[in-house]
């Protein structure tokens, strides 16, 4: 092939690793290809002025105004904050475990103490549902997180002025931070916030929460090598932020319904008006032919001020009237005609716009994905729509309330722990419907399911009674069809096909319904009964 004479010739030379005669220099500048560990998106913090503290998208304070004046927007909030954190915050096992072990339960008292002592004021669910309410009121909630000497969490305490609380974009540079997984380290790069709060002059500096540099609470700087060490009491505490959606302040659920908050409130505003400065006249007095005497005006003024209460009762005006005086002395003289005109029928009787409000608080409503049912508005519901209601609602909005927060408080807050066995859950409302259960363990028992220790741990369940423990002796797992199926099958057969039971086996049974009938677990004294009745059809006693 002929050579192109406008390029030079490329000669490639194909060097594996295990060629010895290939100069070491091709070896020495290969370099291995690596990957970021950290994450390399663009965002504002990018830009030259990273460090300037983020401005608040909207009036916080403002935010405030109009949940406090608003008619819907406290039941939500409420509604939220009662569901979410209202049924207390405990320990749960990660897993169903076989057996318990002494590690597991060590972790189970410790995990169990911190969250009797995050708060030394309030209980710590309390501290949580003021989270809630402020983080939907402002679209964020702030918590100040205090370690003690050995960097464990000890302490969280709420931010009460959420509006004071200032940040900025995350910082260069990345730091390294330990995150654990089950007793796993697990290295990463993260950048860190720096956050402020300013009230009547004072500023106070605080570092994000999981920065391991020290702050200086006074100045916001970090204390670098070769500086005079902070002191301890001037060192920052880390702030933890509660967030609804992804942007620095957070979104505020209900944003969109600022304007139908705002009409609401104006409409209710202008009702009231009317009623105490609106004018209100019942009547009309129209003369003809004449004029009011000024006794008579005098005296109807006085009645209409002094009508009020027992004053007015039974009392009656006497008007009279002069003619008209341009009349000639050849004309006759015409009385003149006092008439009284009703105008109560143009009076408002009840408040204006009533069908924006309505139509205002169920927009408004929406956007908490609330039924009636939470906030107040009950009267038409039954008992079937309201269990629905309660058991979507618990699906869709306040489950995943729950998980999310809970994640936070078991691989944010306490991820230093580093728990293998426990964790923190808020707890859930009790939402199964009796009928149901009557229906499935009536099908159950049908089926051969149904055992007299699973028996005894739903009526223990059903009836919210604690300590149930299992009857002693396998016949407390077998199913009662199983049992019945037998005796049945026994008494078709010879008397000597039967087994004998034995009077301890029947003396132990009915130690079982001594201590249920001591108890008071009616439920369960009967279904003993009936397992004694059968065990005794199945071949007497021995």
């Amino acid at each position: 092939m002929e050579k192109n004479k406008h390029f030079p010739s490329v000669g490639v030379q194909i060097i594996k690793s295990d060629d010895k005669s290939a100069p070491l220099s091709v070896f020495t500048e290969r370099k291995p290809i690596e990957k970021s560990d950290k994450s390399e998106q663009l965002s504002r913090d990018n830009s030259s002025n990273a460090s300037e503290w983020i401005s608040h998208p909207v009036d916080m304070r403002g935010l405030k105004e109009l949940v406090d004046d608003s008619t819907i927007l406290p039941q939500c909030i409420k509604a939220y904050k009662n569901n979410i954190a209202g049924f207390g915050l405990s320990v749960h096992y990660m897993s169903d475990y076989d057996k318990e072990t002494a590690e597991m339960k060590a972790e189970w008292t410790k995990l169990e103490k911190i969250i009797n002592l995050l708060n030394m004021d309030i209980m710590a669910k309390e501290v949580f549902e003021n989270l809630i309410r402020d983080r939907e009121t402002y679209g964020i909630a702030y918590c100040e997180v205090i370690r003690d000497f050995s960097g464990d969490v000890v302490q969280l305490e709420f931010i009460i002025d959420t509006p004071s609380i200032d940040m900025t974009y995350p910082l260069e540079p990345y730091m390294d931070v330990e995150y654990y997984y089950r007793g796993e380290t697990v290295a990463r790069k993260k950048k860190f916030r720096k956050f402020r709060q300013t009230i009547a002059g004072k500023t106070v500096y605080f570092k994000e929460f999981g920065d391991p540099r020290i702050m200086d609470k006074r100045t916001g700087t970090y204390l670098e090598e070769g500086v005079d060490p902070v002191e301890y009491d001037n060192q920052a505490n880390e702030i933890i932020e509660f967030r609804i959606g992804s942007m620095p302040y957070g979104e505020v659920r209900w944003i969109g319904q600022v304007l139908t908050v705002d009409g609401n409130r104006r409409a209710e505003v202008l009702n009231n008006n009317y009623f105490r400065e609106g004018r209100h006249t019942p009547l009309m007095i129209v003369v003809k032919g004449g004029t009011l005497s000024q006794e008579s005006f005098d005296k109807l003024r006085s009645y209409m001020n002094e009508i009020k209460g027992e004053n007015g009762q039974h009392a009656f005006v006497v008007l009279e009237t002069e003619t008209n005086e341009n009349a000639t002395a050849f004309q006759d003289e015409k009385q003149a005609d006092i008439e009284i005109k009703d105008l109560a029928s143009i009076l408002q009787k009840d408040e204006l716009f009533q069908e924006y409000q309505e139509n205002g608080r169920k927009k408004t409503q929406s956007a908490f994905l609330l039924p009636d049912l939470y906030v107040g508005y009950t009267t038409d519901f039954n008992r079937a729509t309201a269990q629905t209601a309660m058991e979507v609602t618990e699906k869709q909005v306040f489950q995943p309330e729950r998980t999310s927060l809970a994640w936070t408080v078991n691989n944010r807050l306490l991820n230093g722990y580093c728990f293998r066995y426990v964790e923190a859950k808020f707890d859930d409302p009790d939402i199964t419907n009796p009928d149901d259960i009557q229906k499935i363990l009536n099908i159950t028992e049908r089926a051969g399911g149904l055992t007299p220790n699973l028996a005894k741990e739903i009526t223990y369940n059903t009836l919210g009674k604690d300590g149930c423990e299992d009857y002693e002796g396998d016949w407390g797992d077998t199913p009662l069809q199983y049992v019945k199926a037998s005796s049945e099958k026994q008494m078709e057969e010879p008397a000597y096909h039967k087994t004998p039971i034995s009077s301890e086996k029947l003396k132990e049974v009915d130690e079982q319904i001594q201590k249920a009938h001591d108890n008071r677990d009616v439920e369960v004294v009967a279904v003993m009964k009936e397992v004694r009745k059968m065990l005794a059809e199945m071949g007497g006693v021995a």
